[in-house]
């Protein structure tokens, strides 16, 4: 498929939250919960439970393992700290870092250095005895990109775990807006473990989200896992709680044929794929302003 057409994406943005999850014509499942507090501790609950039943049944998990949506850190940590759920036989692929204009890391202190909020919020909490192994933590760096890519085709991942960005990118596999090195959705699809140059949406997105418009001090690069390697998990669950700014991307991705416009679409190849959105990041403004007129779409 091509550029979305506006047309349709106005019939998909116009259907109310409370219609999506049952909608005859959605290609993904999809469940809504209240607010962020509630996703935060589901999603706890669904990896906490995920990895019990691997020590139960005596076997490794493998999982890839975002940064972000942040609401559900607390939770996980304070379950496998109460329930003494080992995660001595985890093995952790984090999906993405920032870098800098050079390609190099972020500074400790960037609040866009996912490692290192990882290291304080993911693993910090975790008592000793239960920690998942430093030599099965694996950070995305420019340098550890065969490590990485080799590691995780050895055997299979269990689980990957994400949110959605904007433009509906899973990880950090942006649309690619270059017009003189298009994509086609196959090539999205067998993407793989990169460095690359973040689009102007991501940036000017991350500003207003984190730094009051101020893009100058958003990353203007960053390496990510492929789709190819995030789509390879035998389950994919994603998460939401950011409202506004993945309100369309969601909308697409539950009716839209799969685009590279918006990789996020690609999840409806997947076998075992469930995504979560809160009521917010489940309502569309257009849902709520069926006066809305726009020339040559509904008007």
């Amino acid at each position: 498929m091509g550029q979305i057409d506006v047309k349709e994406l106005y019939e998909w943005c116009k259907v109310p939250a409370s219609e999506l999850s049952a909608h005859p014509k959605k290609r993904i499942p999809l469940r809504i919960v209240n607010d962020s507090a509630a996703m935060g501790m589901l999603m706890a609950r669904d990896f906490a439970d995920d990895i019990k039943r691997a020590n139960e049944e005596d076997r490794p998990f493998r999982a890839i393992v975002p940064c972000g949506p942040k609401a559900w850190y607390e939770p996980f940590v304070r379950i496998v700290n109460k329930e003494r759920i080992s995660l001595a036989r985890m093995t952790v692929f984090h999906m993405d870092e920032c870098l800098d204009w050079q390609g190099r890391e972020l500074h400790p202190g960037d609040p866009y250095n996912f490692r290192a909020f990882m290291e304080k919020h993911f693993y910090g909490g975790i008592d000793s005895e239960l920690a998942v192994p430093e030599e099965q933590r694996y950070f995305p760096l420019p340098s550890a990109i065969e490590t990485i890519k080799g590691k995780i085709a050895a055997a299979p991942i269990d689980l990957t775990l994400g949110g959605w960005g904007q433009d509906g990118h899973l990880a950090y596999n942006q649309a690619r807006r270059n017009h003189y090195s298009a994509i086609t959705v196959e090539q999205l699809r067998s993407s793989e473990i990169r460095v690359q140059d973040n689009n102007a949406d991501t940036i000017i997105a991350l500003a207003q989200r984190t730094y009051g418009g101020a893009y100058q001090f958003v990353p203007p690069m960053s390496i990510t896992l492929g789709m190819k390697e995030c789509l390879s998990a035998r389950k994919v669950r994603i998460y939401s709680d950011t409202g506004a700014w993945k309100q369309t991307a969601l909308r697409v991705a539950l009716f839209a044929e799969e685009t590279a416009e918006y990789p996020m679409t690609l999840l409806q190849s997947h076998p075992d794929v469930l995504i979560t959105a809160t009521v917010e990041t489940a309502t569309h403004p257009i849902s709520e302003h069926p006066e809305w007129a726009f020339n040559g779409v509904n008007g």
